[in-house]
C-alpha cells in the first residue's frame, strides 16, 4: 500500500527515502511560465538506533536542461531525529519555468555513533498534465 502513495524510493543502509509528487494548478502560471509542483517525502529508519537528517542537496533539472544546485541545513526549518523503526514526514514545493522537469538529491545523516551518512533520495519527475501547458 505505502508503495502505491510513495511511487518513488531509494534505500541507502537502513534509511528508505519515499518520495510522492503533485502537480499544484493552483500556484502555476504557464502564461507566465511558472509551473508549481509538491513533493511530500518520508524519511523511514529501519536501523536499530536513531539516525538524524543534518542537511540536503538537491539537484533540479528543467525541461530545456538548465541545472539548480540546492543545498542547505535541514528540511523544512528542521533537523528530525528519527528514531530506530520511526519515520519523518515532510511536505516541500518546486516551481520551475517548464512544464517538466525532475529532482534527485541526497541528505546528510548523523548516525548514532557520530559518523555520517550521505543517504539517496530517488530521482523523481515533475510532469504537468497536458492541460497545464
Amino acid at each position: 500500500m505505502i508503495d502505491s502513495f510513495f511511487p518513488f524510493s531509494a534505500t541507502t543502509g537502513p534509511v528508505t527515502v519515499r518520495v510522492a509528487v503533485s502537480y499544484l494548478p493552483e500556484q502555476s502560471h504557464p502564461a507566465l511560465g511558472r509551473w508549481f509542483w509538491a513533493y511530500h517525502v518520508r524519511v523511514e529508519n529501519h536501523g536499530d538506533s536513531a539516525v538524524q537528517l543534518l542537511s540536503r542537496h538537491w539537484r533540479i533539472s528543467d525541461a530545456r536542461g538548465q541545472v539548480s544546485e540546492v543545498e542547505g541545513e535541514g528540511v523544512v526549518g528542521e533537523q528530525p531525529l528519527i528514531g530506530a523503526g520511526g519515520a519523518y514526514d515532510y511536505v516541500s514545493g518546486c516551481p520551475l519555468p517548464t512544464p517538466e522537469g525532475s529532482m534527485v538529491g541526497s541528505y546528510t545523516m548523523e548516525m548514532s555513533d557520530g559518523s555520517q551518512m550521505l543517504v539517496a533520495i530517488p530521482h523523481f519527475p515533475l510532469v504537468a498534465p497536458a492541460t497545464a501547458s
